[in-house]
């Protein structure tokens, strides 16, 4: 594998089918493939709840991706395109995320009322800024995920699935501090997070040979 994160010429073409089924778990491979060679894929489904992974980071998209194909995160549909034949090999998970994180990030997510925003940047600031960033754009490793460019309704589903414990592979002490929110917290720290826009913080990218850097 080259771990590096170099895109392999070998896994290219079946990246970009996976990449475009990733953005919108329910393609069949003709379209996800015409999505992803087109370049307008990863942008999210807000109805369906998926989340926009165009410009996501690096090193956060591999690890969620081999959680999905060992079914440490929970996603029935995603574990079965992480499934699919050709797709167990490392490599193959590198060249995903390489091609997912160099999009541009999702330029129109719907945002909340507005209404709740203030108290949710005030527990942003005092309760999760320490791991996400003050911007929300990632932690400097780049494990941590950016949480901009995301839809208000996705944002809130996934902070009450962390709670809930639908999220195997996070952290346990995240699942029980999310625990003491409620909605009076996850609504205005979503309402606060979609209004957020821009490009995670850099750790890794893509340079046009293919080569991911610091």
């Amino acid at each position: 594998m080259n771990v590096s994160g170099r895109f392999s010429h070998q896994y290219g073409r079946a990246a970009l089918i996976i990449a475009g089924a990733l953005a919108a778990s329910a393609l069949s491979p003709s379209e996800a493939s015409e999505d992803a060679a087109d370049g307008v894929g990863a942008q999210g489904d807000a109805a369906r709840l998926i989340p926009g992974l165009a410009g996501q980071r690096f090193n956060y998209l591999v690890r969620q991706i081999a959680d999905f194909g060992s079914a440490e995160r929970d996603n029935g549909t995603m574990y079965h395109v992480v499934a699919n034949q050709g797709f167990a090999e490392p490599q193959m998970w590198v060249d995903v995320a390489s091609y997912l994180s160099r999009l541009a990030p999702p330029v129109t997510p719907r945002i909340g009322n507005g209404i709740g925003e203030d108290r949710g940047r005030s527990i942003f600031r005092r309760e999760c800024a320490t791991c996400h960033g003050s911007d929300a754009s990632g932690d400097d490793d780049g494990f941590v995920p950016s949480l901009r460019n995301q839809d208000h309704h996705y944002l809130a589903n996934q902070l009450h699935r962390v709670a809930d414990g639908h999220r195997h592979n996070v952290d346990q002490r995240l699942v029980i501090f999310m625990r003491n929110f409620d909605d009076k917290d996850v609504g205005p720290v979503a309402d606060y997070l979609s209004g957020l826009h821009g490009p995670a913080k850099s750790h890794e990218r893509m340079l046009n040979n293919g080569a991911v850097v610091d």
